[in-house]
């Protein structure tokens, strides 16, 4: 029997001409930071605050903070991202980091790569053919409730690389994540440079 998830109160907001879009039907979405999941209701109020990654990242009205999935973006008067078309062909590695390039930070606009997340990605032969990938990655605060959410995104992302066969993903804490393992597009894009 499925589980049923919370659902966030509506709470009937003023009008409002800055943006605001109003769901059109129920929507599943995770609270940030505690990775929760909820139903927000039709007719709640949220603003698009990012949409990298083919996720969307919105507040309500009440101030929280929710990431809605790609194939919900209808919820939103949105298109759904275009799914990556399925390449067959070798394997090579820069894919990998490629797709690692695509999971965004559900409340930074950087991608994990930049971020300084992904501490470790490697390669493994398997012995019938084909490829595990290995990644070790952190998250920006110990106690990040996305830690299994952006895991996840990882995952789904690196088994459709073309001669990945297996794929592991651990977050990690040692050692701890520090801005000082940002690239500098990151810096740059965030205004810190």
């Amino acid at each position: 029997m499925a589980s049923k998830l919370p659902v966030v109160e509506a709470v009937e907001p003023p009008p409002s001409g800055d943006g605001q879009i109003v769901l059109a039907r129920d929507c599943e979405a995770t609270q940030i930071p505690s990775g929760a999941k909820v139903t927000l209701p039709a007719g709640t109020r949220v603003t698009i605050t990012q949409s990298l990654g083919g996720q969307f990242t919105v507040t309500t009205d009440q101030g929280g903070l929710f990431r809605i999935a790609g194939e919900d973006a209808a919820a939103l008067g949105e298109r759904a991202p275009a799914a990556a078309p399925m390449v067959e062909g070798p394997f090579e590695a820069e894919k990998v980091w490629e797709q690692l390039r695509t999971v965004f930070d559900p409340e930074i606009p950087v991608n994990l790569v930049d971020l300084g997340l992904i501490y470790r990605c490697e390669a493994v032969p398997l012995p019938d053919g084909g490829h595990r990938v290995e990644i070790d990655m952190s998250m920006t605060a110990p106690g990040c409730g996305m830690g299994d959410v952006l895991k996840d995104d990882v995952r789904r992302k690196i088994q459709g690389v073309p001669g990945v066969r297996e794929v592991e993903v651990q977050v990690v804490w040692d050692p701890p994540w520090d801005a000082s393992r940002m690239s500098d597009a990151a810096r740059l894009q965030l205004g810190w440079m």
